[in-house]
């Protein structure tokens, strides 16, 4: 839709609607204008129930029908990792017939720790 104003004598075309000046605005360092360049990057999303140490000779008996008991209680929120790194957390539901994750909190930048060999 464009719509002619007059201004001082002289005429204008303004659009409704249009989108503003890209280049007026600063982008963000994590915009996705910005991070364009590596959107086709793969990365591992794996998703945490628990973790449980154990010693080899219990290892060694562990079999089909073993229950291995974890650390984290029922109800307790899932962390959930991009190349092991916590990003997030959320419970568990069923999608189909697969799993997947809810997500209930959305770590913030600031927040996720920086990367020391491990998961954090």
């Amino acid at each position: 839709m464009t719509v002619d104003a007059e201004t001082h004598g002289a005429k204008a075309d303004t659009h409704a609607n249009a989108a503003p000046d890209a280049s007026s605005q600063p982008e963000s360092p994590r915009s996705p204008a910005s991070l364009g360049f590596v959107m086709d990057v793969p990365v591992e999303v794996t998703v945490e129930i628990g973790r449980r140490s154990m010693k080899i000779a219990e290892l060694l008996r562990i079999g089909p029908g073993s229950v291995l008991e974890l650390d984290k209680a029922a109800g307790e929120p899932l962390d959930v990792y991009v190349n092991n790194r916590r990003i997030a957390r959320g419970e568990a539901v069923v999608v189909g017939d697969r799993y997947g994750v809810r997500l209930t909190e959305v770590l913030s930048f600031e927040d996720v720790p920086a990367k020391s060999g491990g998961r954090t």
